[in-house]
C-alpha cells in the first residue's frame, strides 16, 4: 500500500491506496511502507498503449530490500482492491473551491469545446486552431508592438478580467495544462464538490466519453 501527500505540487490529505493511474503531465508524490519480509518484489507500470503486459519484466522495476538476494522477484500480480479515485483526494489547505458552490457559479464561466481536424491534423478549441508565431508571444506583448489578440488567430484569446473567479468546463476528449485548478467535477463522475475538492495542474477528461465532463476554478490575478 502506498499513501499519496501530494498531486501536481499541492499538498493533500493522506491518502492510502495500492494503485495510482497516471496520466501524462500528473504528478503524483507517495509514502511506500515497506514493511514487508526481506525480499525483493515487482513494482509494475502498466501503460495504456503498445506493449501492456509485464512479460520477461518488462513494464517493470524492481524493489529490492537490503540484504535480499539479487534475484528477480516471484511475486505474482495481485487485483487493485483500493485504487486511487480523484474524487476521494483532498486537499491539506485552504480547502474550499472560489466562487459560489453551485454549477456556474464564478463570475465569467467559459466552455471550452476540444475538438480534432483530421484534415489538418490539428486541435481546435471552440473552432480555433493554434497557430504558434515565429517569435514567442508573451515577448511581443511584452513589447508592447502589439496585443495579444492581433498575435494570434480569431477566437485564440479570452480576455479575463482580475481578481474574479473563472470557471472552466471541458467536455470530454482533452487533457489540461500548467496551473492549479480547484477540479470541482472530476472526469468519470457527475458529483460536484466545492467543500474541498482537490487543486491539480494535469486532468484528465475519458478519451471514450465524450458525454464525459470536467470543471475546475481558479482566481484570475
Amino acid at each position: 500500500m502506498t499513501t499519496i501527500i501530494e498531486v501536481d505540487g499541492i499538498n493533500v490529505q493522506p491518502l492510502t491506496v495500492d494503485s495510482i493511474q497516471i496520466f501524462a503531465g500528473q504528478r503524483f508524490s507517495f509514502v511506500l511502507n515497506a514493511d514487508q519480509p526481506i525480499g525483493n518484489y515487482w513494482v509494475r507500470a502498466k501503460p495504456n498503449i503498445g506493449t501492456t503486459d509485464f512479460t520477461g519484466g518488462i513494464n517493470s522495476a524492481i524493489l529490492r530490500y537490503i540484504r535480499a538476494a539479487k534475484v528477480d522477484p516471484k511475486t505474482s500480480q495481485t487485483l487493485n482492491n483500493k485504487p486511487m479515485l480523484e474524487t476521494n483526494l483532498r486537499p491539506l489547505t485552504n480547502a474550499a473551491a472560489p466562487g459560489r458552490p453551485v454549477a456556474g457559479g464564478a463570475d465569467v464561466s467559459i466552455n471550452l469545446a476540444v475538438s480534432f481536424d483530421f484534415p489538418t491534423f490539428s486541435f481546435r478549441i471552440n473552432g480555433a486552431k493554434f497557430v504558434p508565431p515565429n517569435v514567442p508571444v508573451l515577448l511581443q506583448i511584452i513589447s508592447g508592438a502589439q496585443t495579444a489578440q492581433n498575435l494570434l488567430p480569431a477566437g485564440s484569446v479570452y480576455t479575463l478580467p482580475p481578481n474574479k473567479v473563472i470557471e472552466l468546463t471541458i467536455p470530454g476528449e482533452t487533457i489540461g495544462g500548467p496551473h492549479a485548478f480547484s477540479v470541482i467535477r472530476s472526469a468519470g463522475s457527475t458529483t460536484y464538490n466545492y467543500v474541498n475538492p482537490v487543486s491539480a495542474e494535469a486532468f484528465v477528461i475519458f478519451l471514450c466519453k465524450s458525454i464525459d465532463e470536467l470543471s475546475k476554478r481558479y482566481n484570475a490575478m
